[in-house]
């Protein structure tokens, strides 16, 4: 049995969660340098069996894709090119940070861990991922 890997891509850092391997709960992994975030997920899944990586789609409140897509779109080529018998799943991120943001209030976090925006960003991966496991019940 595999984790599900999910990926709140960022141009400067990234979000990582990855589920337990039963699926039933998203951690989030932590946040890495997005110039290392290839070697990270190679290096991951050499320790680890993940059955499917999760990528956070980024989408417009029209729900057209952001401008982001210009910088997420050839890491996800080159991720499918790497690892071509991966599964890899887009999935709607919209208000991932801003729920990020919530919940670092609600679960009462200082202010100024809040500001640290490798925090959020590994939030958000957890979000992207929770919503992604509540959305499909086919594992």
């Amino acid at each position: 049995m595999g984790r599900i890997l999910a990926i709140d891509y960022g141009r400067k850092r990234t979000g990582i969660a990855v589920t337990d391997p039963l699926k039933i709960i998203a951690n989030a992994l932590g946040t890495y340098p997005t110039h290392t975030l290839m070697d990270f997920l190679h290096q991951y899944m050499r320790s680890e069996e993940v059955e499917t990586i999760v990528i956070g789609l980024p989408k417009q409140l029209n729900g057209e894709p952001s401008e982001s897509m210009r910088y997420i779109t050839p890491f996800v080529n080159r991720l499918k090119k790497e690892m071509p018998d991966m599964p890899i799943v887009m999935y709607d991120e919209r208000f991932t940070s801003t729920i990020a943001h919530r919940a670092m209030i609600d679960g009462g976090m200082k202010k100024s861990d809040r500001r640290d925006k490798a925090k959020v960003d590994a939030i958000a991966a957890t979000i992207i991922l929770t919503d992604y496991l509540q959305s499909n019940t086919t594992f």
